[in-house]
């Protein structure tokens, strides 16, 4: 007759229960045992009772079970539940090894456990777009880094969205971030905002994008809006993207200059007033909000996109610089540094590819862009204005312009 195992105590060392280790070990061996040998249900139950073990072992008994079941391609999801979720160096094992954790036990681990768990993770071979969105989740930087420069993982848009807003506050995402094959441009157009020069130049240079191609589908579909009187809105907004034609005709009938370039030029004579702002962008057929960012913008890029988009020249772009009282030299005599990047700005984009740029900025601030990705700008307006910045205020100030002109 067999006699009842008596209960142990736990208050031992380790190694003093020589049984405990020889039966960790026995179990694992059985769960690990191949298909051929041993059942689905019978893998299960094993794992069961060695979870009840495990759950009460010493952290080098379960290292050492962790570290044996690691390569295995089958592995019971209780083991796995608990193992993932044990500590890093522990967990650690299954993270970085275990081929059979799914995508489940991956979301469960990060969602269960802490930012140690969750860089293991980051590093992990493989990472699906589910995990991944589950890992940018939770904002932790040094996390998302590690995401951005894992190869092999792949990334939803959402998450790039997210990642996108984290940049605002986090700089050292704009650079990591440029490199993943996933980043689209309404994301990189929104980045552009608060990246530095280095960052802004390789957005330009890979995302500014031709409209030609557009342009050549749509062609036979302007008479059709124009013969409808431009009546279907949403038709309208897609056609206004893709023409052509950046300036604004309406508000040039309107306007009290005679065209974009009487306005930029009394701009360079008077000064940027909240009217002339106002009115150039208007003119340059962009929203006062739009007008306002470039205008605002410390960097100084988007001027010239504006003036390139718009077909304005360089003394344009030098008056505008000079209404918005930004230096073109130094105090030591030589060529100011943000004025040289804005003339390069200016000379390395083609009219259409600048075009590409300000209408998705102007449709972005509007109602194109996701969410995320309209709050992370606008927040960015936040406290991103000096109050001793002549220029700053004065674009800012086109912001309480009526919006429906």
């Amino acid at each position: 007759m067999n006699e009842a195992v008596p209960a142990m105590t736990d208050s031992a060392p380790a190694g003093a229960f020589k049984a405990r280790h020889a039966l960790l070990k026995r179990l694992a061996d059985v769960v690990s045992l191949p298909a051929s040998r041993i059942n689905a249900f019978e893998r299960a139950v094993t794992g069961d009772l060695l979870v009840e073990m495990l759950r009460l072992a010493a952290p080098e008994e379960r290292r050492r079970v962790a570290a044996r079941l690691a390569p295995l391609s089958e592995l019971p999801n209780s083991l796995a539940r608990l193992l993932l979720r044990d500590e890093p160096s522990i967990a650690g094992l299954l993270i970085e090894q275990c081929a059979s954790l799914n995508d489940a036990d991956l979301v469960g681990c990060v969602r269960d456990t802490g930012p140690d768990h969750r860089l293991m993770m980051a590093a992990r071979r493989g990472l699906s777009e589910v995990v991944t969105e589950s890992l940018v989740g939770f904002g932790e930087t040094v996390v998302i880094e590690a995401v951005l420069k894992n190869p092999t993982a792949r990334l939803s848009q959402g998450a790039i969205e997210m990642v996108v807003a984290a940049s605002r506050t986090a700089n050292s995402l704009c650079h990591l971030l440029l490199k993943r094959p996933e980043l689209r441009p309404s994301g990189a157009y929104a980045m552009f905002w608060w990246c530095d020069a280095e960052d802004r130049r390789t957005i330009l240079q890979r995302f500014a994008v031709s409209r030609e191609v557009m342009q050549e589908v749509v062609d036979d579909v302007f008479p059709m809006a124009a013969v409808e009187n431009w009546q279907d809105p949403v038709s309208r907004k897609a056609l206004q993207f893709i023409e052509r034609r950046q300036r604004n005709r309406a508000a040039i009938e309107k306007s009290p200059f005679g065209g974009l370039e009487e306005a930029v030029q009394a701009a360079g004579d008077q000064g940027l007033s909240r009217e002339i702002a106002a009115e150039i962008a208007y003119l340059a057929g962009v929203k006062p909000l739009t007008g306002a960012k470039i205008l605002g913008d410390v960097g100084g890029e988007p001027v010239a996109i504006l003036c390139k988009a718009t077909g304005l020249g360089k003394g344009d772009l030098r008056n505008l610089w000079r209404s918005m009282r930004r230096p073109e030299t130094t105090p030591a005599g030589v060529v100011d540094p943000a004025w040289v990047r804005v003339q390069i700005t200016f000379d390395m984009l083609a009219v259409d590819r600048a075009q590409t740029v300000l209408r998705y900025w102007n449709w972005s601030l509007s109602s194109a862009m996701t969410p995320a990705l309209m709050r992370a700008i606008r927040e960015g307006e936040d406290g991103a204005v000096d109050e001793y910045s002549t220029p700053e205020r004065t674009a800012m100030m086109a912001l309480a312009q009526d919006f429906g002109r």
